[in-house]
């Protein structure tokens, strides 16, 4: 009987032993996550405060881009791409700040800093050409008010095999919220016919803020 009582006394001092032990690893274990997330949490915050130190410096404008608050760096828009036989074509375009872009000054102004993005063009009802934006703008430091801006949308590469690719270049100023451009071909850019085989030729558009979701209603009831 003794025997047993020991042997007993034993079982139960390692069960209490264990029964203490497991759920201080169980709280370790969640004090190492809580940790990890933590330290993860605070490079992402420095990571943002660095990217937005350095767009400060380089790209002020785009944090006041058309006359409006823009914190997320990106400018989005839609208007009616009109030709020059009359023939209207929505467009819709995103585009948010570049380290690459033109040296050269532009109806005397000089380059302030790039732009790249997207676009979309409705080429007929419900059907649109996705486009790739680069571009350039100029006299525009810490808002675009009154700044020139000229970029070229491009027939979108999923893979770049040097082959022919159609595009059309558009310049103009803000004035206020609103983007004036045309493609003027003072400079030979008149664009080059897309893969389908239509071309944009001496267009002109005038953007106004909006969202794709506006721009794809507006695309499903053109006409053209």
């Amino acid at each position: 009987m003794d025997n047993r009582s020991a042997q007993q006394q034993q079982a139960e001092l390692i069960k209490d032993y264990l029964s203490g032990q497991i759920p201080n690893l169980g709280r370790r274990a969640r004090r190492g996550c809580l940790t990890r997330l933590f330290s993860l949490l605070l490079v992402g915050i420095l990571g943002v405060v660095l990217l937005y130190s350095l767009v400060a410096i380089t790209a002020p404008w785009s944090f006041h881009i058309g006359g409006r608050w823009t914190p997320l760096l990106t400018w989005h828009g839609y208007g009616e791409l009109v030709t020059k036989n009359g023939t209207e074509y929505p467009l819709y375009i995103n585009f948010y700040p570049s380290s690459h872009f033109s040296q050269l000054h532009l109806e005397g102004l000089r380059p302030t800093g790039g732009l790249q993005g997207s676009g979309w063009l409705c080429t007929s009802p419900g059907v649109t050409q996705y486009l790739d934006l680069s571009g350039t703008i100029y006299g525009g430091w810490r808002s675009t008010n009154s700044s020139l801006m000229a970029f070229r949308l491009l027939e979108h590469r999923i893979i770049n095999t040097g082959g022919y690719w159609g595009f059309f270049d558009l310049r103009g100023r803000w004035q206020g919220p609103t983007l004036v451009m045309d493609e003027r071909g003072d400079h030979g850019e008149i664009g080059a016919p897309f893969r389908s085989g239509l071309r944009i030729d001496h267009a002109s558009v005038t953007l106004n803020w909006g969202s794709y979701s506006e721009f794809k209603a507006a695309c499903a009831k053109s006409r053209h």
